[in-house]
């Protein structure tokens, strides 16, 4: 139960930016900037550094629907997802994006303890300097994300078959506030 009084039943964030659409609308554009905006990095690449940090913030929704948006992308490619998360310095991965996933971890841990030995070590595998200022600013979104949506205890479905919808959605219509009745 949602510590304060949302639309029952609509999960995550969307319960949430619903309860205040005015702030919430930034948020969903900030994502969609983050997430589907212009960028070298691939848009199923930005949704699993999404998932990662929601995963290091245990942020079971958050991480759930970005990963289900990275799998829909990646379309489920050699389960590039779940290997990820269960150890993404073996994942089927580029050495990039494995430097730019340890720079998002060091992110949601401690973000002063990303060092000039990261960020050179992901240069160095080819990041640029956008791409590693993208990775630490969704990884400090997700941080934010994660936070909102745990810290008012909203609805976190249980069904992995409501966050593959999720995900699909989220891909195939971008980031859109939801269009709901605002106050409950």
């Amino acid at each position: 139960m949602a510590h304060i009084n949302v639309l029952q039943g609509v999960p995550g964030i969307r319960s949430l930016v619903l309860f205040r659409p005015e702030t919430g609308h930034y948020l969903y554009e900030l994502a969609g900037a983050l997430l589907r905006g212009p960028s070298t990095l691939s848009e199923a690449e930005r949704e699993l550094i999404a998932t990662f940090v929601s995963s290091q913030n245990e942020c079971v929704f958050c991480m759930s629907s970005h990963a289900a948006a990275a799998r829909y992308l990646f379309k489920d490619e050699k389960g590039v997802v779940d290997f990820v998360l269960e150890d993404y310095q073996s994942a089927p991965i580029s050495d990039k994006l494995k430097s730019l996933l340890t720079i998002a971890g060091k992110v949601a841990q401690d973000a002063r303890s990303v060092s000039d030995e990261d960020v050179a070590l992901a240069r160095q595998y080819g990041a640029t300097d956008q791409e590693i200022h993208d990775t630490v600013l969704i990884a400090a979104t997700f941080c934010m994300f994660n936070r909102y949506v745990d810290g008012l205890a909203s609805f976190t479905p249980t069904e992995p078959e409501a966050y593959e919808e999720m995900g699909k959605r989220m891909v195939e219509k971008g980031y859109v506030l939801p269009s709901a009745p605002v106050k409950v």
